[in-house]
């Protein structure tokens, strides 16, 4: 997954220098998609497949690619943040995840520009850059940034999140909102936050980033605690104090 994924930032990086030059097409409102996209994505594909030829593809810029022969796929998301991409923000990234028989081994969030590396196998902790990375341990929501995605043109209901906002707003030191879900979650998995909510979500918008949460010794759940939650898109996770502060917070509105 490193090597796609290093691979295929190669030309990413010369893409973001040279944003004027990208065809750039809408795949439904404030939902684009540019040449850069479907580009990393093969790459990423090509390289995977050629070591993984009976996995399936779970991937956001082309029709999934099945296999009857594995239970095992990857999860990819070729530009996470891509808005971002496209406006010269450095904060996008390539997500990759590996799932085996319904189950999160290993993961991959890394970001071009700054060139961070997130990775996580099940079992054998969360890093970055080769240096071990653990959750932040602050216990009170007055100490904490929390980070989040908003509504926009296309998705969410902003009614719902301006609820949310207003009761954690006066409670929290800060709150952000980066445009990559990707990049919040190994942020948030390397300290750098200390909680995350948001809903809408797509499966390659997070599956990275939930393994590499829990592997620095955060919990992640449905925004309503539920595993059913957390697989319809809606998000939310932290250390086991934090976590427990938001989710009552947010399930009493």
């Amino acid at each position: 997954m490193i090597k796609a994924a290093k691979k295929a930032s190669t030309r990413l990086r010369r893409d973001f220098n040279e944003l004027e030059n990208l065809q750039v097409s809408t795949k439904g409102p404030a939902n684009f998609v540019s040449s850069a996209d479907i580009r990393t994505q093969e790459i990423i594909f090509n390289e995977l497949y050629k070591a993984k030829p009976d996995w399936s593809f779970i991937m956001e810029e082309k029709a999934s690619v099945r296999s009857k022969a594995s239970n095992n796929r990857f999860i990819i998301d070729p530009i996470d943040g891509t808005t971002n991409f496209l406006h010269g923000n450095p904060n996008f990234s390539i997500s990759i995840a590996a799932e085996v028989e319904g189950k999160l081994e290993m993961a991959m969030v890394y970001s071009p520009i700054t060139d961070e590396l997130f990775i996580a196998e099940k079992g054998k902790g969360a890093y970055l850059n080769d240096k071990r990375i653990r959750i932040a341990g602050r216990k009170e929501l007055s100490e904490s940034v929390i980070v989040t995605g908003i509504p926009h043109l296309g998705r969410g209901d902003p009614l719902i999140f301006i609820k949310e906002l207003e009761e954690f707003m006066p409670l929290v030191a800060g709150i952000r909102r980066s445009g990559s879900a990707a990049l919040d979650l190994a942020w948030l998995a390397a300290g750098r936050y200390d909680g995350f909510w948001e809903r809408n979500l797509s499966e390659w918008d997070i599956a990275a980033g939930i393994l590499l949460v829990k592997e620095a010794g955060g919990i992640v759940t449905g925004i309503n605690g539920s595993k059913d939650d957390l697989l319809k898109g809606n998000i939310l996770a932290g250390n086991e104090r934090i976590h427990d502060l938001l989710l009552r917070k947010i399930n009493n509105l």
